[in-house]
């Protein structure tokens, strides 16, 4: 007897595409990478032309220099999207954090930067692609929109309240997303990773401190890295159309909670 993902398979129409925002580095460029091993279209997009260019030059991915909380540029994606021929998967990775100061001190500014870009900016390239998904899923059969927040969004801690109160934002806006999708075939996949070390996140943070970026991770064993999240993305889409991973949690095993980190080797008890 046929299981049910062979009794309906996908139907191809067009080579599968997906579009990744903030792919110059970190999960963002994995992801892209590991898309494109995958043999999947990819447009990757970014503010870094040289970073975008090096991307593009060792993985073929089309490329757009493209700033998510500016309405033109994201626009211009949409246009780019539509040039190539539409896109199978949307990845909202563009983000991140600025600062580390209390509710009291912390600087309105970076509060301000940080919805910008982690919850305006999502909802901005969301409503450009959707219709453009809408196509490919109708050819295609399902199309996706995965959107990378943070367990930040779930539980807060000090010095924090300004990315906290961003992702918890963005986590509301991709609950919201399902609901209204509900009866289309796209879905709606949050991706939300703790401790991951890459070479910007935490130096972007401190405003380029090197000292405080590298006590994020200080003798934590094997915190995760950017391919460990590009892998549960890649592996979200590429299920059979009908499952859907509404919310992935995604944690080194050294971090059992927000605010539970074991420093030091792993060793059983007893």
């Amino acid at each position: 007897m046929a299981s049910r993902a062979e009794a309906a398979p996908r139907r191809e129409a067009a080579p599968r595409r997906a579009v990744v925002t903030g792919a110059s580095s970190g999960i963002g460029a994995a992801t892209v990478r590991l898309f494109r091993d995958h043999g999947w279209e990819v447009l990757a997009v970014a503010r870094r032309a040289d970073k975008l260019e090096a991307l593009a030059a060792s993985t073929g991915a089309a490329v757009l220099v493209a700033d998510i909380t500016d309405a033109a540029d994201v626009q211009a994606i949409a246009d780019r999207v539509e040039e190539l021929g539409g896109v199978d998967v949307l990845v909202n990775n563009a983000g991140g954090a600025l600062g580390s100061a209390t509710v009291e001190e912390s600087d309105v500014e970076d509060w301000r930067a940080m919805f910008e870009v982690n919850v305006i900016g999502t909802k901005r390239v969301i409503a450009a692609l959707l219709p453009s998904l809408r196509r490919r899923a109708g050819a295609a059969g399902s199309a996706d929109i995965v959107t990378v927040t943070s367990t930040a969004g779930f539980v807060s801690y000090e010095n924090g309240g300004g990315y906290n109160a961003a992702k918890a934002a963005e986590h509301a806006l991709v609950g919201a997303l399902r609901l209204e999708l509900n009866g289309e075939p796209l879905r709606v996949v949050e991706i939300a990773p703790g401790l991951v070390k890459t070479d910007e996140f935490a130096l972007t943070r401190f405003r380029g401190d090197e000292q405080k970026a590298a006590a994020v991770y200080d003798n934590v064993p094997e915190p995760l890295v950017a391919e460990d999240v590009a892998e549960a993305i890649v592996h979200a889409v590429e299920l059979p159309a009908h499952v859907n991973l509404d919310l992935v949690t995604i944690r080194p095993v050294a971090q059992s909670a927000q605010h539970k980190l074991a420093r030091g080797p792993l060793t059983p008890r007893g």
